[in-house]
């Protein structure tokens, strides 16, 4: 009986294998993207609903400005590498809200929501780049699609992974629940993985140079990142990498990246 559960799994991980953007490191889907992209609307729209739209006009236009071109980039690679179709997936939005919460996120979809507290640290556009361009990998790569598929094998197992995501089922709609934190006013996005976290910056700093951005800059934005935290707590406890193998790894891309992406 094992060995038929996990030869289930097996098949079902096999059979729902998809592969990231740019990277090319296979992941577990099996939720499909419609669905996703409903539910993270559903948690989207409920935050703005709660929050307040920030006032600051030039750094506000900073936010949409760059946002379009990382978008813009994300759109040019996936129709220069055979997945056009993918690009519907997207409708594209940038705000600023007012909070001192160093923080961003990007929903499935494109739905972008930048804190005014991390305007704080960000003192070019290439910096809000570094930003811009890792909360948008997060997207590219499909890390929700993938944690929710996560959870679905964790929670209902391989025998009841087809019912538990068939249509819009009730239990996928409960993962997506705790993976975007609905009815929260702020903290929407629940924390990735690190190795999301670490695919996202590498992802973020090919689409930032793509869009015209000095990638360099991403050293000294995590560089300020570091300054600013209070965060004690051990790496293997923490969903993200620390401060030191996060600029670590990207001083490690940036020489492959520059002479690979940069215009």
């Amino acid at each position: 009986m094992k060995q038929f559960i996990y030869t289930l799994i097996a098949a079902v991980m096999l059979s729902a294998c998809s592969s990231v953007p740019i990277t090319g490191r296979k992941q577990l889907n099996l939720v499909n993207d419609s669905e996703v992209l409903q539910s993270s609307l559903t948690s989207y729209t409920s935050f703005m609903k709660t929050a307040t739209v920030s006032t600051q006009k030039t750094q506000s236009t900073q936010v949409t400005r760059v946002g379009k071109k990382i978008a813009a980039a994300t759109e040019a690679y996936l129709r220069s590498n055979g997945m056009e179709s993918e690009i519907s997936n997207f409708a594209w939005e940038f705000n600023l809200v007012k909070s001192d919460e160093v923080n961003a996120w990007c929903m499935p979809g494109g739905k972008i929501v930048v804190y005014e507290g991390i305007m704080n640290l960000v003192s070019s556009d290439d910096e809000l780049a570094v930003v811009m361009g890792h909360e948008v990998a997060h997207a590219l790569a499909k890390h929700s699609n993938e944690r929710m598929s996560q959870q679905v094998l964790a929670q209902y197992g391989a025998a009841a992974v087809s019912v538990a995501t068939s249509g819009k089922s009730y239990a996928t709609q409960q993962i997506a629940q705790q993976v975007y934190g609905l009815g929260a006013q702020y903290g929407v996005m629940q924390p990735f993985s690190r190795k999301h976290e670490s695919e996202a910056d590498q992802i973020g700093l090919i689409l930032m140079t793509m869009a015209g951005y000095n990638p360099d800059s991403a050293v000294t934005f995590w560089q300020k990142m570091a300054a600013n935290s209070s965060n004690s707590t051990p790496e293997f406890l923490s969903s993200h990498p620390s401060h030191s193998t996060r600029i670590a790894d990207i001083k490690k891309w940036l020489p492959d990246v520059k002479s690979k992406y940069a215009k």
